[in-house]
């Protein structure tokens, strides 16, 4: 969408009698049209558009876009000029989360497209789950998409006595979780995780789309339910889109872990 979509009664003009410097009052208000979605097609104004638009020198829009970029909002390259920087999506730490509603709260649609699912035999994942090695265990392998954009690469175990019916399961828009619900299964309250910034291998680059020797997150989770592991699972994260909050206070406290 560009200016001229938009109408007139949308627009905030710049003020000169404000106290907010002009570049200011363009920043702001170029942030408030980004937040609205009003350039969700990446297309952002040239220099002389928003020249023209708010009725200010160059060099104030210049200064505006400039800052921006600085936020990671907006890029600028010589010869393609400003873009609307991809949607970051962010995931606490020492929380009980979903990708699945970590995605959808931005407002972008999350899919996914199966790459395996079935009822195998992997002994690592069945030393993580704590049960003996020929156990049969429920995997699902997911591509995860925003928007159709490649997102993450999703691995998940699960003991087969807890997730079997979930083979007939329709993955194409849900979350792990809010199926072992509908079926009845335990849902996992508690658990570890370990993140580590990797570079992926070819074949889960080729899947997320990544060039050269881009990073990702790998999120290994060990969930539990009731005290018992009812879920191994494996996630490759673009680290290009992700990024890792947690909160902390004087009053709590955490120390180092030895990797073994």
């Amino acid at each position: 969408m560009t200016r001229s979509d938009v109408p007139s009664m949308t627009m905030t003009p710049v003020s000169r009698t404000s106290p907010l410097p002009l570049w200011a009052q363009v920043e702001n208000d170029l942030r408030r049209r980004l937040t609205e979605g009003e350039f969700g097609d990446g297309a952002f104004p040239t220099d002389l558009e928003l020249t023209n638009e708010y009725g200010v020198s160059r060099h104030t829009v210049r200064e505006a876009v400039r800052r921006l970029c600085a936020d990671g909002i907006v890029t600028r390259e010589r010869g393609r000029g400003t873009t609307v920087n991809a949607t970051e999506f962010e995931q606490p730490l020492g929380t009980l989360y979903s990708l699945f509603r970590s995605v959808e709260e931005t407002g972008a649609v999350q899919t996914s497209r199966v790459l395996d699912l079935g009822i195998r035999l992997d002994g690592r994942a069945a030393a993580a789950l704590e049960v003996e090695p020929d156990t049969e265990l429920f995997h699902i392998a997911r591509l995860r998409l925003a928007d159709d954009v490649p997102l993450a690469v999703d691995r998940a175990w699960l003991p087969a006595d807890v997730a079997r019916p979930l083979l007939q399961a329709d993955w194409t828009r849900t979350a792990l979780y809010d199926e072992l619900a509908r079926i009845g299964a335990p849902v996992p309250t508690e658990g570890l995780e370990w993140l580590t910034p990797i570079i992926p291998a070819p074949n889960d680059a080729d899947l997320l789309d990544l060039k050269g020797l881009a990073a990702v997150f790998h999120l290994e989770r060990l969930g539990r339910a009731g005290g018992r592991p009812i879920e191994h699972r494996v996630t490759l994260m673009r680290g290009d889109r992700f990024r890792y909050v947690s909160e902390w206070s004087a009053s709590s406290a955490s120390q180092f872990r030895a990797v073994p």
